[in-house]
């Protein structure tokens, strides 16, 4: 028989082969899936093994039985490291899942890189009541006393979960700092509160410390409206957010909804416990003293090497962290106990690219220079084992105008040095002879702090502080006060001091004082500031508590009163060229409420028919000096 070759016989079988698979597409493989099977799919791991970190969630008890949702992350293979904690109320989990990669400088906030790139160990925990832990939650719950008679606070949860850590975590070295900003800065000081002897260092940046004298809820006394939107956001757990208002001019919605209590009235908002607290609490009663963390620092022994850090135009929280240094420092003769830190930034802008601030450029990325420079030395020397020495400057700040970073043993660094208000709307550094200027204030017609139409969010809300204020320079209610020409440099160094001399015809009113270096009118190197009022410290006052924040009471029309307040803390070179600018009103709408200018016990509850003009008078030279006091550097 003749035998076929290979190919031929294989040509032969492949007609048989394909009989055998038939019918249909038998050919291919069968399926393993049910094409009806439920396509939901309960958890999925996005840390792949591949991931160059270990990202843990553990529910941390604390000492009343609630758990507390935890999320741990550190580089493979770290040993003997130090542990960097946050406790925040804005979701541990999405804080470390900014991106969803396998590499750690990509899933933890850019501020943390830094960090973990030499070792450390880096943990956030939600608050409890909020997102993944348990519990009850009471925005910026008061420390346990007679506010709060539970057996549980912010300090009591920081060192609850730090003892777990330090417990817990094989791969930590049992040392731990804390560090966060805004809310995260108010739980970081509070872990001071009895601490933990495990916590060795904190960084508390743009702290809420005292919600009532000037950070979140009021300015010496004013309201600030911006709160609603932040509570509804915060404490509602469906249909939160902000306030539904539409998205017009904030200016036009505030004004026609009246005071405080009928705008919050208008959208539901007395339902929030939050909004309903606040709005009880007017005055600076005993209610917002048993809470201001300043004062309750201050009773302690300071055992936790501490640096405060804040944003020279933080225009949420610029009071809190000068409040506590102030409060503190006398605790540190020898200096290595607390240190300032005073940045061109922001609210919280030292944990983000800083390279500028609106129209303000900067020299280099101030943010990473912070961190890299000052912030991770201090916490390195606190928390590594075999640690370098310290070196932490006593205080820290960026002096804008000179762009450079400046080191100084004491703060304030400047002496103060009033400039007065002169005749022809100028400005003296001798006291003038007497006289007056006077505006009549309309509530009906506040003076914008921004240019309208108003959005209190988003970048215009991040830099309204170095807004170019020459859009109300010239309205009749806003009186422009400035030096000519200076030809020598000028450069203050901590809070300048407002004594302002004044008289209203009404009962009651508020003042606005605003100290701003006014750039050259001609500048072709940067065309953009050609004539910029750049707002170096803005602040405002209610009438009613000049004699004392806690006993409010009506004005004697026509009487000049000595209404004194400080300005927000600064490090700022007037350059030869410029001028030196002091505005003065009466409102600052809509961020903050209406004075309406006629005796009311609260102004939250004003009503329509409440408000009233009134002429301001602003007393200069003489017995009557109106000044602002600057704190004037040598260099």
């Amino acid at each position: 028989m003749t035998k076929r070759p290979p190919i031929a016989r294989s040509l032969m079988l492949a007609p048989l082969a394909l009989a055998l698979l038939a019918p249909g597409v038998a050919a291919q493989t069968a399926p393993s899936s049910d094409t009806m099977l439920n396509e939901q799919v309960k958890d999925y791991d996005w840390v792949r093994p591949q991931a160059d970190f270990v990202r843990k969630v553990v529910m941390i008890p604390t000492r009343d039985g609630t758990k507390l949702y935890t999320v741990i992350v550190h580089r493979k293979g770290v040993t003997d490291a130090p542990i960097l904690l946050s406790r925040t109320p804005y979701d541990a989990a999405k804080a470390t899942s900014r991106s969803r990669s396998q590499k750690i400088e990509e899933i933890l906030p850019i501020a943390d890189a830094e960090f973990v790139n030499d070792g450390y160990i880096r943990v956030y925990q939600d608050v409890r009541g909020l997102h993944g832990s348990e519990g009850d939650y009471v925005m910026t719950r008061p420390l346990r006393g007679p506010l709060n008679a539970t057996e549980v606070d912010h300090a009591t949860d920081a060192y609850d979960t730090i003892d777990w850590l330090v417990k817990n975590v094989k791969e930590s070295n049992g040392k731990v700092g804390i560090t966060g900003s805004s809310y995260l800065g108010f739980t970081s000081l509070m872990a001071l509160v009895d601490p933990h002897p495990a916590l060795k260092a904190a960084v508390p940046q743009s702290p809420m410390v005292d919600g009532w004298m000037g950070d979140d809820w009021f300015h010496n006394g004013a309201f600030r409206t911006f709160g609603f939107d932040y509570d509804l956001g915060q404490t509602v757990k469906n249909g939160g957010g902000s306030v539904p208002k539409g998205n017009g001019d904030e200016y036009t919605a505030y004004l026609e909804a009246g005071s405080a209590m009928d705008y919050a009235a208008a959208y539901g908002l007395l339902d929030l416990p939050v909004v309903r607290k606040v709005l009880e609490h007017p005055s600076y009663d005993a209610w917002w003293q048993s809470q201001a963390l300043d004062k309750l620092l201050a009773e302690r022994k300071l055992t936790v090497p501490t640096m405060l850090v804040v944003g020279q135009w933080d225009q949420e929280d610029s009071y809190g962290a000068p409040a506590v240094y102030r409060a503190l420092e006398k605790q540190d003769a020898a200096n290595d106990m607390l240190s300032l830190v005073i940045g061109p930034w922001r609210h919280s802008q030292v944990n983000y690219e800083a390279r500028e601030l609106g129209p303000l450029k900067w020299e280099g990325d101030t943010g990473l220079q912070f961190r890299t420079r000052w912030m991770k030395p201090f916490l390195d020397c606190h928390l590594k084992t075999n640690a370098p020495a310290c070196d932490t400057p006593p205080v820290l700040t960026y002096a804008t105008g000179d762009q450079r970073w400046e080191v100084s043993r004491e703060w304030p660094a400047g002496t103060l040095t009033p400039l007065y208000l002169d005749k022809g709307f100028g400005l003296s550094w001798a006291k003038p002879a007497a006289g007056s200027d006077s505006y009549v204030s309309d509530p009906a017609k506040p003076v914008p702090f921004l240019p309208r139409p108003i959005h209190m969010q988003g970048d215009e809300w991040r830099t309204w502080l170095v807004q170019d204020q020459r859009f109300v320079d010239g309205r009749t209610d806003v009186l422009s006060y400035s030096t000519g020409v200076l030809d020598k440099p000028v450069h203050i160094m901590g809070a300048p001091k407002v004594d302002l001399r004044a008289a209203t015809s009404g009962r009651d009113s508020d003042f606005v004082v605003k100290l701003i270096d006014v750039y050259p009118e001609e500048n072709t190197a940067d065309p953009k500031m050609a004539g910029y009022q750049l707002g170096i410290g803005i602040e405002i006052f209610r009438g009613r508590y000049v004699n004392g924040f806690s006993t409010p009471a009506p004005l004697e029309p026509g009487k000049t009163y000595a209404f004194q307040w400080s300005l927000p803390n600064v490090d700022h070179v007037f350059l030869p060229g410029h001028k030196i600018m002091i505005q003065v009103q009466s409102s600052l709408f809509p961020l903050y409420d209406r004075n309406p200018q006629t005796w009311v016990p609260s102004i939250m509850s004003a009503k329509p028919a409440d408000y009233a003009n009134a002429t301001e008078t602003i007393r200069r030279g003489g017995d009557a000096p109106s000044a602002v006091w600057l704190p004037i550097a040598q260099d």
